[in-house]
């Protein structure tokens, strides 16, 4: 490969990476964006967002896959190495509220543009992988809920989502929503309240 190919290949690179970052940004901000509205934002013409991306649709599609793939892996992330369940459960709920403008993104589209069955397909495998997590703390009696794991791991989802939804309705300060997230979802998984604020707290320090 040519030199000016392989230059030609990393500008196109980068120009497809900051339309990206950048239809994220402005997506945030207000989910009915145009694609007119990015390419300003993402100082090109509307041309070169469409040789990267040949539909809005598609573009949101790359957004909402680069979304799942950055929560699965905080997901991973947080858990990996520990343990016991319930620290494990509050680690990764930490590690994905760290990247809560990917959460942000989804609960947007869903509302608007991406149907909420198709971000669930996508969230699949974060899904079963907590509902593993989840059932060994049933099993080893750290977790007590009528709820099978399965059913837990959507119930923690939508937590999830509802705590995100009502950091971008003013309801809950940004600050504490990450522990707050972690403390919500592990007395909904049968922690009682004071250990599992204890145990949040602890991991926050």
């Amino acid at each position: 490969m040519s030199a000016m190919t392989t230059g030609s290949t990393s500008r196109a690179d980068v120009n497809r990476r900051r339309i990206l970052d950048v239809a994220l940004a402005e997506l945030l901000r207000d989910p009915d964006a145009s694609m007119d509205q990015i390419a300003r934002a993402a100082g090109v013409v509307r041309r070169t967002v469409y040789g990267h991306f040949p539909s809005r649709e598609a573009l949101i599609s790359t957004l909402v896959d680069e979304a799942v793939l950055a929560l699965a892996g905080a997901h991973t992330a947080g858990r990996e190495g520990v343990e016991d369940p319930a620290e494990a459960v509050a680690r990764s709920v930490l590690a994905v509220w760290e990247i809560a403008d990917r959460y942000r993104l989804l609960v947007a589209l869903a509302q608007r543009t991406v149907t909420m069955e198709g971000i669930r397909e996508r969230l699949t495998p974060v899904r079963e992988s907590a509902a593993g997590l989840l059932q060994r703390g049933l099993d080893e009696g750290v977790f007590a809920s009528p709820l099978p794991a399965p059913a837990l791991a959507y119930v923690k989802e939508q937590i999830l989502f509802a705590l995100m939804e009502a950091v971008n309705d003013g309801l809950l300060d940004p600050r504490e929503a990450g522990r707050t997230a972690a403390v919500t979802v592990l007395t909904a998984a049968g922690v009682p309240a004071s250990l599992a604020a204890a145990l949040v707290a602890g991991l926050s320090d």
